[in-house]
């Protein structure tokens, strides 16, 4: 008969200083040393006045005299001792004395004084040991999964870390998020509005930003969207209509056409890639229109970055704010509201070859005859323009003949015998521009999809021909640009916009303008005039001519042309899809040069209840990452509500990301629920259920599996 080793036994007196009253280290009546003494019923433990006696085996006594110590530690901090605390703190001890403690050698003073958060009186903090890995990993890493049963404060204390992220100015807003799947996300059928159809699946985010802000002003937060709460299928909805343009390299593309791996514009004028691309469905679609006429189409949910004049008063930084947020809003008094970011540089198309010097184009295009019934000609009184225009071009001399007119003839060279095609004539005839009379012109798309040297160089020959510098008091200088062809008025606006610019038109009718000389007779207008008025950059020279060079310099040059939200439309209903772009700042080009994006920026984004997500939402959700911001993915493997045949998103997506550098999974067990002490036995209980079942639903499969090869067999 074996006998088991007895532990020796030791003494240990434990001093308590003065400074420390008894009842706080002993509880109430106590109740704190009870749960000592149930916890080692093999030692004793004896106080007399502020000494503490343990006697008993030498394991049991040297983890009550540390356990001692690291409660006083605790009272130091002021922060209170409970029966709870007790228990935890022996249950780290005893794991760390068994080499199952925390490598890093934490101890349960470090673990129970992480203060995260203060809110009228009531401070948030880790209470076990996973919990404060927990708290650490969303600190150390970008993307961190907090996976465990209820009641392990998965959800609570990614909260507080993101209000913490919020007040200390580490984000700009915060996105709470989870899937309604008990309703199918299909929440139409159910009574009310739609926010009495989603806040039962919104409550628990609700109740725990309640605990850690003051109620006041979680209203005035949501609604500056500094807050936003929404079930999971409203979050990812951030599109555009299948048939919208975006710019890429080679031109204009419908979104709806892009595919992973395409290029597309950024603000920086560079390609870049496109990481993701997400069909959305059926959605409503609005229209939002610029000051200067450009607009696009998008879904309610699409995001801006956009800035007020206080924001930029206060050198604030831009703001990222949904398409439904902003209706109503759009004025501040009699002023736009909301300023829409421009291109931080010219677009950067691939340099292409073009037949003809761009400067020369574009005077052509402006004062050039190109009907192709004689030879091309050129009017000006600008003898620095027609200079300028002879040196531009070979194979042709410039004659000029009486006035303002200009022939560009063929130059001949000794022995022709017979007479070739002008070289501007062959030019314009391989540009489709011959034939062109004033209200048809047009800048050929090899000028417009071409490097920023190429189209500056076109816009300059317009300008140059008909366009001229308007100077205003105070202000920086204005270009303002006509011509009698609609195409061109939408290729000069093109043009400006690829640079950074902005350019506003408008119309000037025929009838009823008092009518033109020419050679001494009066001649009427036959087609309206349309007037483009334009702002460049600062450091985009829009002229060469030397007259009008000097005057736009004089008044100021370029400034910082601005761009404002001027009317938010509802649009229909479109088939809609979203993608996500590398671009540090997240965003793309979309049709007249405007600027927006899909992708979360500068947020802290909690997904809350993740194992009911599907596998492409886990996807969608995750390639929602903005920069400066942090994800934190709550969930229980063991509590899916997903129909039949559905994998978990969060089950998945272990197998997928684990080990991926900047994501964390933490794992917490029923030893770090923090509610009644009954729902961590009951998880217990389940796990145990859940195991044995697993076994006998195994060997049940692999018995019909035999029977069914048998059956084949035969």
């Amino acid at each position: 008969m074996t006998q088991t080793p007895t532990q020796p036994q030791a003494r240990a007196q434990i001093r308590i200083p003065a400074a420390h009253p008894m009842v706080m280290l002993l509880g109430s009546g106590d109740s704190l040393l009870r749960v000592i003494e149930e916890a080692f019923p093999a030692a004793d433990i004896h106080v007399r006045g502020n000494e503490i006696s343990a006697t008993g085996g030498a394991a049991d006594v040297a983890l009550i005299q540390r356990l001692f110590d690291e409660m006083m530690l605790v009272l130091r901090t002021g922060a209170p001792m409970t029966e709870d605390a007790v228990e935890r703190s022996i249950a780290m001890l005893r794991a760390a004395g068994t080499g199952e403690g925390d490598p890093q050698g934490e101890t349960p003073a470090e673990v129970l004084t992480q203060n995260i958060l203060s809110n009228r009186g009531r401070t948030i903090r880790p209470k076990t040991l996973n919990q404060k890995r927990y708290v650490d990993a969303i600190d150390d890493h970008t993307i961190v999964f907090g996976i465990g049963p209820a009641g392990t404060g998965k959800t609570y204390l990614a909260m507080a870390k993101a209000v913490q992220a919020l007040q200390a100015k580490q984000v700009s807003r915060i996105i709470l998020t989870r899937p309604a799947v008990e309703a199918g996300e299909r929440l139409g059928f159910l009574p009310g509005t739609l926010f009495d159809k989603i806040d039962p699946y919104l409550r628990p985010l609700y109740d725990a930003l309640h605990d850690m802000l003051d109620p006041d002003s979680i209203p005035r937060l949501m609604a500056a969207g500094t807050i936003e709460v929404a079930p999971l299928a409203y979050m990812r909805g951030r599109a555009q209509p299948v048939f919208t343009n975006v710019l890429t390299p080679d031109g204009w593309r419908p979104i709806g056409s892009l595919e992973v791996g395409d290029l597309v514009i950024g603000s920086n004028g560079e390609p870049t890639p496109v990481l993701g691309v997400y069909p959305q469905g059926e959605k409503d679609i609005y229209r939002v229109s610029a000051q200067d006429g450009s607009w696009t189409l998008c879904c309610g949910e699409h995001l801006w970055t956009v800035r007020t004049a206080s924001d930029r008063g206060r050198d604030k930084p831009w703001r990222v704010l949904e398409t439904k947020e902003m209706i109503g809003n759009l004025r501040a008094a009699h002023a736009r509201r909301y300023e829409l970011p421009m291109l931080t540089a010219p677009v950067s198309f691939p340099e292409r070859e073009v037949p003809m010097d761009p400067y020369a184009l574009g005077l052509l295009l402006g004062d050039g005859c190109l009907t192709g019934s004689t030879a091309p000609s050129f009017a000006t009184a600008d003898r620095e323009l027609a200079e300028a225009l002879r040196g531009a071009l070979t194979g042709v001399t410039l004659r000029h003949e009486a006035g303002p007119d200009h022939v560009l003839n063929r130059t001949k060279a000794p022995g022709d015998v017979m007479t070739p095609e002008n070289p501007v004539t062959a030019i314009l005839r391989q540009l489709d521009l011959l034939g062109s009379r004033s209200h048809a012109k047009f800048v050929p798309d090899a000028y417009l999809h071409n490097s920023a040297e190429v189209r500056l160089g076109v816009l300059q020959g317009l300008l140059d021909a008909d366009g001229g510098p308007v100077t205003q008091s105070d202000r920086t200088c204005r270009i303002q640009y006509s011509t009698a062809s609609i195409v061109l008025r939408d290729d000069v606006i093109a043009l400006v916009r690829s640079l950074g610019g902005v350019a506003c038109t408008r119309r000037r009718p025929a009838a009823g303008r008092v009518p033109g000389p020419a050679k001494g007779r009066p001649v009427r207008h036959r087609h309206d005039a349309h007037i483009v008025d334009i702002r460049l950059p600062e450091g985009i020279e829009p002229f060469r001519l030397a007259r009008k060079a000097e005057k736009y310099r004089a008044a100021g040059g370029g400034g910082r042309p601005m761009r404002f939200i001027d009317s938010i439309e509802p649009a229909g209903r479109e088939e809609a899809v979203c993608i996500q772009v590398a671009a540090e700042d997240s965003l793309y080009v979309t049709q007249d040069y405007l600027l927006t994006h899909n992708t979360l920026n500068d947020a802290f984004i909690i997904l809350d209840e993740a194992q009911n997500t599907s596998a492409e939402q886990m996807k969608m959700f995750l390639t929602r990452l903005g920069f400066d911001s942090k994800i934190v993915i709550t969930g229980d493997v063991t509590q899916v509500d997903l129909p039949s045949g559905t994998r978990s998103g969060l089950r998945q997506v272990q197998d997928i990301l684990e080990g991926l550098d900047d994501v964390h999974f933490s794992r917490l067990t029923s030893q770090d629920v923090v509610r009644h002490k009954l729902v961590g036995r009951i998880v217990d209980a389940y796990e145990k259920y859940d195991s044995r079942n697993g076994q006998q639903d195994g060997q049940a499969e692999g018995r019909e599996d035999g029977r069914r090869d048998r059956r084949k067999g035969k």
